[in-house]
């Protein structure tokens, strides 16, 4: 997404989609202020089956957006996500594109 623009205006091209869905935002947000969660904190937090919470990690981590690391704890598997360096980029970046858009939108109003 960090094309220089000349003019600020920002096309529907500028959106990340992956970032962009409810439910990967949802993820990205939560990941961008906790650094690392288990996948029934996020399941929690964001409301999501744990199959659409699977589908959108899968998607997120395709993209190289995060990254999944499964342990044991007493015996017991868990699943640890953090953001990568590209998440944490593409979340910013995603941000700034739509803080940038509601901006131009608001001058032309």
């Amino acid at each position: 997404m960090n094309r220089e623009k000349t003019d600020n205006t920002i096309q529907f091209d500028d959106i990340d989609k992956i970032a962009h869905e409810p439910g990967r935002l949802m993820i990205l947000l939560h990941l961008f202020i906790v650094e690392k969660a288990d996948f029934i904190y996020l399941m929690k937090q964001t409301g999501l089956s744990k199959g659409n919470l699977s589908s959108h990690l899968s998607k997120l981590e395709e993209a190289g957006y995060i990254e999944v690391k499964k342990e044991f704890i007493e015996k017991i598997p868990h699943t640890f996500l953090s953001l990568t360096e590209k998440g944490r980029t593409a979340f910013t970046d995603y941000k700034e594109t739509i803080l940038t858009l509601l901006k131009s939108n608001n001058q032309r109003g």
